[in-house]
């Protein structure tokens, strides 16, 4: 609560950014954060300012670190004005200022630019930041065209612009040509050879790697990876830029924005097999996509399972039907690449292990006044015949448990949210890494591309280019992650998903009430899958699998236990 003295005081929140090293040499921050210190104590008659610092951050978005905590600050009540430099300091997208004016409106605050001179409490002030911030979205969108404009025109006089350089070629920067690599050329011939005989790109990446053949990078060959090298024209000596949208490799431009350039550089495969191969791949594709049109299978544990060997997420796939029921089959994704030697498994062994394993949590949380040590909380959590080969839970996981149910501080289920773990962050939220990788390397690529447009130190084209490339290269590797990661559809999505997890968790409760074991055959055929799904993924964080058994399950709350064979 702030004293009634301190109403009347200005406090005020300065914002400071620079977007390029280059003006952060210059010394701009200190000349920024100068003046506007003496503008706060001046003009403002305050000295109860913070100054808030964002160095080497693009304005075309709100996604920095001072900016987001500045909010924060804001939200709080703990400023009643925001001072910056310029407009474009705080952003360059209307919507994102607009926005963010429009709460600060809400919040009374003020807002005051004072390189512009007008401040928001003034109507002329409000209806001139309008204006400004206009153009300057203009003079952000004008940059981005000229960018565009000066790759294409490179592009059409056959300079590359940079990017990985395609397997089988090597690039000479000095002479801005490419020369075919002998080794990988033949590499590059025998995996056109073999689609055409094969038409399967696994049976491939699993010839090449029993053959002991690596990518240039060291890594095994996988289905992805061929694919790109099969679609690839660059391998007929034509050289294509402007094909594939920003962002998106996966969806192309209107073929009348492509720039093509015929016998650009040496070929290495005929224009006539680069036609045969990619109707190949076009005709299993839509082979492909109508066989998972016509499936409409739900798999309860997909996304959860872990491959204890290598870490990877498990891709998961129907069986044939057993006896009327159709179970899946949880596979690590190296194994047909021969990269992991780990066990599949089914859900029937998973769920058998897992909703037995919850039974015996409820159980032991209603009947824990009656358990009077640790030992005794382990011999009640492997009760049943589906914890026969398990000698102990390890000591870390069971203390926890043993400690919460002492303390009674339970709420409600005891793998729910409701009781407070600290959470490790999960290093298998492999999505959410590649995104956030992927967003620092394309601020990193418009940076370093404002430094070679508008610096006043020069940056040269064959340096500008040589950076370029290695962030193109990486953020190509990402993009076919993600669209690997895509394709195998680890991610199921279901309407309604907040009420499905409230009403699944009600059913599955009821289901569990008062029994001693769970048949899990049973209770996935007597319930729908998706309400089966949505309740182990709102009590489960992940499993890990080693040698097609459960290793370790960890809880949303945190709450992990270990299993020890």
């Amino acid at each position: 609560m702030q004293n009634s003295s301190d109403k009347n005081i200005n406090r005020v929140a300065i914002y400071i950014r620079v977007s390029t090293n280059h003006q952060i040499d210059r010394d701009s921050l200190p000349m920024q954060r100068q003046d506007l210190i003496s503008y706060a104590k001046l003009l403002l008659n305050t000295e109860q300012y913070v100054i808030f610092e964002d160095a080497g951050y693009s304005g075309k978005n709100t996604d920095r670190p001072k900016f987001q905590e500045m909010m924060k600050q804001l939200r709080n009540g703990l400023f009643t004005h925001l001072l910056v430099w310029k407009i474009d300091r705080i952003s360059r997208n209307l919507l994102d200022f607009a926005t963010m004016y429009q709460e600060l409106k809400e919040l009374g605050v003020t807002f005051i630019s004072k390189n512009e001179q007008f401040d928001t409490s003034t109507a002329i002030g409000e209806a001139m930041l309008k204006i400004i911030l206009i153009f300057a979205e203009l003079e952000r969108n004008m940059t981005s065209e000229r960018v565009t404009a000066t790759m294409i025109s490179r592009a059409s006089n056959g300079l590359w612009n940079g990017g990985r350089v395609p397997y089988g070629y090597n690039y000479d920067p000095d002479k801005k040509e490419f020369k075919i690599n002998p080794a990988e050329a033949e590499v590059v011939k025998l995996i056109h050879d073999k689609y055409e005989e094969l038409h399967s790109l696994i049976r491939e990446s699993r010839m090449l790697n029993e053959r002991g053949i690596i990518t240039r990078y060291g890594n095994l060959w996988n289905p992805t990876t061929l694919q790109i090298i099969l679609h690839n024209t660059f391998y007929c000596g034509d050289y294509q830029y402007n094909v594939c949208k920003e962002g998106n490799r996966q969806k192309q431009k209107n073929k009348s924005e492509w720039v093509k350039i015929h016998n650009h550089h040496e070929a290495i495969i005929s224009h006539e097999q680069k036609e045969r191969i990619i109707a190949l791949l076009d005709c299993n594709r839509r082979l492909n996509k109508k066989v998972v049109k016509s499936e409409k299978y739900v798999h309860i544990f997909s996304g959860l399972l872990y491959c204890g060997n290598c870490n990877k997420l498990m891709g998961a796939s129907p069986s044939s039907k057993i006896n009327g029921y159709q179970y899946s089959r949880y596979t690590c994704p190296t194994k047909r690449q021969l990269q992991c030697d780990s066990k599949s498994v089914s859900d029937q062994t998973v769920g058998e292990f897992v909703f037995n394993y919850i039974l015996n949590l409820i159980n032991s949380q209603r009947d824990f006044k009656s358990i009077s040590s640790k030992n005794e909380l382990q011999k009640h959590l492997l009760k049943g015949s589906s914890f026969n080969d398990i000698k102990s839970i390890d000591s870390d996981g069971l203390n926890d448990l043993y400690n919460v149910l002492l303390s009674g501080n339970i709420n409600q289920d005891i793998y729910s949210n409701d009781v407070s773990f600290k959470k490790e962050d999960s290093s298998n939220s492999s999505r959410t890494k590649l995104l956030s990788e992927k967003q620092k390397l394309e601020r990193a690529l418009d940076r370093l591309t404002n430094l070679y447009l508008y610096s006043e130190q020069t940056l040269s084209e064959q340096n500008f280019l040589s950076h370029k490339m290695q962030i193109d290269d990486k953020l190509n590797e990402i993009n076919d992650q993600l669209s690997f990661m895509e394709s195998d559809d680890w991610q199921q999505s279901i309407s309604d998903a907040e009420f499905i997890v409230k009403t699944s968790s009600f059913i599955i409760s009821k289901k569990l009430d008062g029994r001693n074991y769970i048949n899990y055959k049973r209770l996935a055929t007597s319930i729908d899958k998706e309400v089966l799904k949505s309740f182990v993924n709102s009590v489960i964080d992940s499993i890990i699998i080693s040698n097609g058994s459960i290793e370790t399950i960890t809880f949303k709350n945190g709450l992990s236990h270990t299993f020890i064979r």
